[in-house]
This record gives C-alpha cells, sequence and structure tokens, in this order.
C-alpha cells in the first residue's frame, strides 16, 4: 500500500523512510518549513521538536468558555479570597475605573433633537435638562433609605463598583432593572430599583448543554443577539434554598416597548462570545505558581527561625537510655549532673552548658529568602501585571525602583487602558440602567422639554445621551503636570470641561464654586489671591528630575 505523505515526514525521523528509499540520505535544512518546505509558516509544523506537542483545539468562543466557566471562575475567585496579590490588583483597578464616584454627565443631543423637531432644542434647553437629570439621578441614586438597590443595601456607585469587581475575578456582571411601586408608598421617589445578580447563576436550565439558540444560560436568536436570560432563583449550592437552586427564571433582556430588563456586562475577547471571562484567566496558573513559591519561602524561613539552635548527638535516646539504666557509668553520670548543677560554669555572666560526651550544640544558618527571591518575584509581578493590564508598581504598591519619568510613562499607559474599561463598563452596565431611569423620570414629568417635543421612545437616544466622571488621574508631580494643563488650556489644545474630568471634577461645579468664593471674599473685603484671579501659573516652578 502506497504510503502517505505525513505518514512518510514521520518516518523521516526514525530513519525507517531512508532505508526504504523514500526519502534522500542528505535532507535540506528547511524541509520541514520556510521556503521551499510543506508548510509555509514554521508556525503550522506538526514535527518540528517545539510544536510537535502543541496542538490546541480550534473550537468558538461560547465553546471554549461555557463547559469549563464555572471552574475557572471558581479558581479565580479562589486566587482572589487568598492571595494578597490578586485581592490587590482587583482592588487597584477597581479603584481607577469606578472607585469612590461614578458621576453622571447628561449630554443631550441637542443638535439632533433640533435638526428634527425644531430650533427649540438649543444649548440653553440642553444646560437646563442636564442639570434637572443630574438632579433626579442623584435623588435616586444617593436615596438616604436606599430604595435605588432592590436589597436596599448600597447606592448605585457602590453597586457599579461591586459589578465591576464581579466582572474583573468572575468574568462578568448582571443586573436586572425592576419595577417596585411598592417603595413610594414608603418615601421613594422612583419605582425603578437595580438588583445585581451573581453570575454564577446565569446557566442552561437543569444544566443542559449548549444548543444552537441557547449559550451558557443566555438565550439568542438567529443572528446572535441576546433576547432573555435563564437565571436560577438561588446559587446552586445554597443547600438552604435547595428546591430555588433548581429552578429557573426566563427575564427577557427588554420589556415590549424596549425599556432595559436585565444588564449584562463582559469584555469580549471574540467575535459570538455570550458570557465572560476573569481578567486572570491568561495568568491564573501563574499567580497559583507564585502564592505557593511565596508560601513555600515563608515556611522555610519560620523553620529555621523555630529551629535556629538543636543539639547533635550521636546516640539513640532509647539505647542510651538502656545502656545507662543501670551501672557504674549511670552513677559517674549521675555524680557528674550533680556537681555541675551546684558548682554552674559561667563566663562573664553567661552561663557555659556542659553537654553529655558526644553532644554539641549547633546553630542553623538562615538562607531565607532565597537571594535570588526578589527578583524571581519582580519578573513573575511584571508578566502578572501585563496580563490583567496594570503596572508592576501598582500590582505590588512598591514605588521604590521608578522615577518620576518612568513612573509618568507608566502611568500614561495604564490610564489609557483604565479610561478604556471605564468606557466599556459605561456603555454595556451604566448607560442602559440610565437609560430605564430616564423613561420613568420623563414619565413622571421633570425635565423641561419644549412644546411639541418628541416623547420618550421616539428621542430616547438623543435624550438619554451622557458621559461618566471617574475617579481622577491624580498627579505624579503636581506643580509641572498643573502648569502644563494651564499651558495647554491658554493655547486651546484642551478644555476646562476635560481637564476637570480627569481629575474627578465636574467643571460646572468648579466654576460654581470659584463664583461662590469670590463673592464671599468680595463680601469680607478680601483681597483675591493670584489663583482665585485664574492667573498662569509661575513659569518659573521647579522642573522634576528627568532621570
Amino acid at each position: 500500500m502506497k504510503q502517505g505523505f505525513f505518514t512518510r515526514m514521520r518516518q523521516a525521523f526514525s530513519g525507517k523512510a531512508q532505508a526504504n528509499g523514500h526519502v534522500p540520505a542528505t535532507l535540506p535544512p528547511n524541509w520541514m518549513g520556510g521556503m521551499g518546505g510543506p508548510f509555509a509558516y514554521d508556525a503550522a509544523n506538526m514535527f518540528g521538536a517545539e510544536t510537535a506537542d502543541w496542538n490546541p483545539w480550534l473550537r468558538s468562543p461560547d465553546a471554549e468558555i461555557n463547559i469549563d466557566r464555572d471552574r475557572m471562575a471558581a479558581r479565580s475567585r479562589d486566587l482572589f479570597r487568598n492571595d494578597g496579590w490578586a485581592r490587590g490588583s482587583v482592588t487597584r483597578i477597581t479603584d481607577n475605573v469606578v472607585g469612590a464616584q461614578f458621576r453622571l454627565v447628561s449630554n443631550p443631543d441637542y443638535r439632533a433633537l433640533r435638526f428634527r423637531h425644531g430650533s427649540a432644542f438649543d444649548a440653553v434647553w440642553a444646560k437646563e435638562f442636564r442639570q434637572a437629570m443630574e438632579a433626579e439621578w442623584r435623588m435616586w441614586s444617593e436615596n438616604s433609605q436606599l430604595f435605588c438597590d432592590a436589597a436596599q443595601k448600597l447606592t448605585v456607585t457602590q453597586m457599579f463598583r461591586l459589578a465591576f469587581m464581579h466582572q474583573m475575578k468572575d468574568g462578568e456582571a448582571l443586573a436586572v432593572l425592576r419595577w417596585m411601586p411598592e417603595n413610594i408608598e414608603m418615601g421613594a421617589d422612583y419605582a425603578t430599583t437595580l438588583q445585581l445578580i451573581h453570575p454564577d447563576r446565569l446557566s442552561n436550565p437543569f444544566q443542559q448543554m449548549d444548543t444552537h439558540s441557547l449559550r451558557g444560560g443566555v438565550e439568542i436568536n438567529n443572528d446572535g443577539a441576546p433576547i432573555a436570560y435563564h437565571v436560577r432563583q438561588a446559587h446552586q449550592f445554597d443547600y438552604f434554598d435547595a428546591i430555588q437552586s433548581m429552578t429557573w427564571d426566563r427575564l427577557p433582556r427588554f420589556t415590549p416597548w424596549g425599556r432595559p430588563v436585565v444588564v449584562h456586562s463582559y469584555d469580549f475577547d471574540d467575535a459570538g462570545q455570550h458570557r465572560g471571562l476573569s481578567a486572570f484567566i491568561p495568568v491564573l496558573s501563574r499567580f497559583k505558581m507564585l502564592a505557593n513559591y511565596d508560601k513555600a519561602e515563608l515556611q522555610q524561613a519560620l523553620i529555621q527561625t523555630i529551629f535556629a539552635t538543636f543539639i547533635q548527638s550521636p546516640y539513640d535516646p532509647e539505647d542510651v537510655e538502656n545502656a545507662l539504666s543501670d551501672g557504674e557509668l549511670s552513677q559517674y553520670q549521675k555524680m557528674r549532673q550533680e556537681w555541675h548543677s551546684e558548682n554552674k560554669l559561667t563566663l562573664g555572666g553567661a552561663r557555659i552548658p556542659v553537654m553529655p560526651p558526644g553532644e554539641e550544640v549547633k546553630t542553623v544558618s538562615a538562607t531565607r529568602p532565597n537571594s535570588g527571591f526578589d527578583a524571581f518575584q519582580g519578573t513573575f509581578l511584571r508578566n502578572l501585571a501585563a496580563g490583567i493590564g496594570t503596572s508592576a508598581e501598582q500590582l505590588s504598591m512598591d514605588y521604590s525602583k521608578t522615577n518620576y519619568s518612568s513612573s509618568r510613562s507608566s502611568m500614561l499607559e495604564i490610564w489609557k487602558t483604565m479610561h478604556r474599561r471605564r468606557n466599556d463598563f459605561a456603555v454595556s452596565l451604566a448607560n442602559p440602567i440610565y437609560s430605564g431611569f430616564a423613561e420613568e423620570v420623563f414619565d413622571q414629568k421633570r425635565v423641561p422639554l419644549p412644546r411639541n417635543a418628541p416623547d420618550f421612545l421616539d428621542g430616547k437616544t438623543a435624550y438619554t445621551r451622557c458621559s461618566w466622571i471617574g475617579p481622577g488621574r491624580g498627579w505624579v508631580d503636581p506643580v509641572s503636570e498643573r502648569q502644563g494643563a494651564v499651558i495647554g488650556l491658554d493655547a486651546g489644545f484642551n478644555t476646562l470641561e476635560r481637564e476637570c474630568a480627569e481629575q474627578g471634577l465636574d467643571y460646572e461645579e468648579v466654576l460654581d464654586q470659584r463664583q461662590v468664593e469670590r463673592q464671599m471674599m468680595a463680601e469680607r473685603n478680601l483681597p483675591y489671591p493670584q489663583w482665585a484671579m485664574g492667573s498662569p501659573m509661575n513659569q518659573a516652578t521647579k522642573k522634576p528630575d528627568a532621570e
């Protein structure tokens, strides 16, 4: 039978093909890949020493994620609970993306509304609308009785922060916009409430395998768009809610008129993906190995500390006891012990121990931590930081090895990632929630609208256009960086709105507050300081060290 091409290739390595005359005795150096070889790319080489055992499966994103999703999520959460580096990385990223504030900035598209519905939609109306909508959002999202939360535990900003932490460690965040008119009877302004759902509860009913229209609990149409979500009434391992844990609710993504019901947020790595992955997944194994290595080093150091001093003896304790139990040698040793107990030998006040024959006192030399431990750990941390999208300095909270230039460069690169994460999170989770809330605000007629304005559903996209102010970027060198900001504003390269937003501030509040402070100074006959006059910063400020 004639041998196949790949069979002849394999035999060439064992020498059988040469003996049978299938291949020449001398093979060209590039016969397995590269130019002139059977593989146009070395990366496709099936028989090379580096790639022969590297044969990953080619699967769809849902097939790659959903089958092993629970195991990966459990390992990520275990790492988050028990490893300081992992928990610190999630905390640092969350503090930079959401932080202590995630403020709504309403930016209605008055130009689009003006072109479609008349000149009454102008900049003056947009300002009045923005102020009214932001005020209503604050009244709802920061309600003192926390009616914005179905569980009445958190403000909206706190729920956003918790949702983003879920997205980091579990790979996704899940929220439901509920309608609870009973809250109005208890003093709430709105019936809209937000409920966070643990991502583990999103699953196929009765753990059935994925189908054409059901992927990991997400029901999709023929175009791959989610139309409904299947959510357990309780977590699968809640033994106290065993019946509810085996009961699924089908929640539509939207109401029939388009109001969001379920909001599902996660990072997309592939087209056709319907569930998310933890940020730890690419470095999960390395994270665990580093945790084990740290633990082993600590255990070794502890053992060496506990057993710093020991006695070395050539005799077995039991044999010595039997030999000395009777006889003259036993009596002699007893006499020696009595004499030394009554006549203690000292040197400079320190007692000199007297050991039995053949025994000696030794100490353990400390060899932990290993001399290369810091460098090894630093290499690992840089790899982990790159994998989860932060800097090694932020991950380790160690800035001792950086100067101004390196810190500034690192901060700029990381800020791009944080800014992108904030925008993605806003688009996928915050914006739909704001849209659902705005619908009730319009229904209660609590925002100014010109005559003959379109209703909310007809102008929803223009009405709900917005952005979000997160935590401030901060300064590495406040003097020089603020000086550069002023120069950029004077040159027209930036706006006060953007500069304030980068530092977590609302420019209108800044201007209003400065106006109030100037008025208070004038009322008290106080001279205006330089900052109150808005003068450019002194150009003679000390420049940062650029080493």
